[in-house]
């Protein structure tokens, strides 16, 4: 009987045994080995960066960035390494693009292309090294194209020596001083205070000394009559002639004026990082100062902030802060002249690319302004290397875009007339085409 007992205790035992450790497996098995279903990580795919149409600039295929445009607006797009984006879009937005949240830009494919293309065409003529464009929506302040040249390729740079310099967005980063393209929008301001009108005329010999005792000469690179008109300092695009319209000004009054365009002041442009430029303070600013800033010497800004600014002019005198990414908060908006003012130099625009045809194109009215700044260096101003430019706006009489160009380093040719101008031309004329614009059919010519 006892031996009996003690064999269903063993008994017991074992089963008891037996059950506690299923428990213990079980319970293993919840904390350090759960059924496959539960312990495969899922992997977020990196969203995609689109274009405002919607065409694909960036996409992960597997375990691979591509992106399917190529070269299109590389510098943007910026470019991705192994732990995350180094460069552009894909830096600016890392976390969201991370977490699989889609980024789209405002940016137009075809106009983005034609920018590009003619970019490209215009550095390589006059063998440059290299040049920006930005094209702004002018109601809105989107950004339709922001091309720089030479080309980056977002999706091959590993292993190349000049990455850096290639994938850098000039059109953002790049500050330097606008040159004559600054004189229409002076001559806005000017206006807009009655300081002049578009007939008004002045005593420009080619040389005048400004500053007094502490002044220097400053001078006119293209001949011209003894006296000009407002609408002929820009024709001829006379520096004597933007020194004596801006002495009706104070200092603090013109200084105000550049920093409404937005020269000197910060882009919030959310998803790219941005230059400021250079805007002198108030204290050092004295009589030849305040003439070179005129003329856009001493004051340097981006091509995007020079965009910016005539797209002040081309809106009826509302400055519009840009814009890069489609459903944003919209930037700033504010009055720099009136809308009667900013028209007017429209029209004194209209009648310079009328008069200077590098930029005209028969039967479309465009308005805008050459420029051409010699690079400040260390030593002073280069003898030898320029900065080429050429800002505006089409149509004429209700502008849809704003466009700024800048090329550095022309060989041979260097004037803005001969380099950037081309630039705007072929940009328009191939805008023009996408809209569909049928040109203007003038009284004398016969329709066909």
């Amino acid at each position: 009987m006892e031996l009996k007992i003690r064999s269903r205790s063993r008994l017991m035992q074992i089963i008891a045994l037996m059950m506690f450790a299923t428990l213990v497996w079980a319970y293993a098995q919840i904390e350090w080995g759960p059924p496959n279903s539960i312990t495969v990580k899922h992997q977020t795919v990196r969203g995609s960066v689109l274009a405002s149409d919607g065409t694909v600039l960036a996409r992960t295929l597997g375990d691979k960035r591509v992106y399917p445009q190529g070269t299109l607006a590389g510098q943007v797009l910026g470019m991705l390494g192994d732990s995350g984006g180094l460069e552009g879009i894909e830096r600016t937005f890392d976390d969201s693009l991370q977490a699989g949240q889609d980024v789209r830009l405002t940016l137009d494919p075809s106009a983005q292309a034609i920018a590009e293309t003619a970019l490209a065409r215009g550095v390589q003529t006059h063998q440059a090294q290299y040049g920006t464009v930005v094209m702004l929506e002018t109601r809105t302040g989107r950004v339709l194209a922001a091309a720089t040249y030479p080309p980056f390729d977002p999706g091959n740079w590993r292993g190349k020596a000049d990455t850096q310099e290639r994938v850098k967005n000039r059109a953002f980063l790049d500050a330097y001083e606008p040159g004559s393209t600054m004189k229409a929008l002076t001559i806005a301001a000017a206006l807009n205070d009655g300081i002049t009108t578009p007939g008004t005329v002045y005593d420009t010999p080619m040389r005048r000394h400004v500053g007094g005792r502490w002044g220097h000469n400053i001078g006119d690179a293209v001949d011209h009559p003894p006296s000009l008109t407002t609408q002929q300092v820009l024709r001829y695009s006379s520096n004597v002639g933007m020194s004596h319209i801006v002495e009706g000004f104070t200092y603090q009054k013109l200084r105000d004026y550049l920093v409404a365009y937005g020269f000197g002041q910060k882009v919030n442009l959310t998803g790219a990082v941005t230059a400021q430029g250079i805007l002198k303070p108030i204290e050092k600013w004295n009589d030849l100062e305040r003439a070179t800033n005129s003329f856009g010497q001493g004051v340097s800004g981006t091509t995007l902030q020079v965009a910016a600014a005539y797209n002040a002019v081309a809106n009826d005198g509302l400055y519009v802060s840009p814009r890069l990414i489609e459903g944003a908060p919209a930037g700033e908006r504010h009055e720099v002249v009136r809308a009667s003012s900013a028209r007017a130099v429209r029209d004194m625009l209209k009648n310079v690319v009328v008069e200077g045809k590098f930029a005209s194109i028969d039967g479309y009215d465009l308005s805008g302004k050459t420029g051409t700044a010699q690079v400040a260096t260390e030593n002073g101003y280069s003898s030898s290397v320029y900065k080429s430019t050429y800002a505006g706006f089409f149509p004429s009489d209700t502008p849809r875009v704003t466009v700024a160009v800048m090329i550095h380093g022309a060989q041979g040719e260097y004037h803005g007339s001969q380099v950037a101008a081309p630039v705007f031309r072929e940009i328009a004329s191939g805008m023009l085409s996408e809209w569909g614009t049928a040109p203007e059919v003038t009284a004398s010519e016969p329709a066909k």
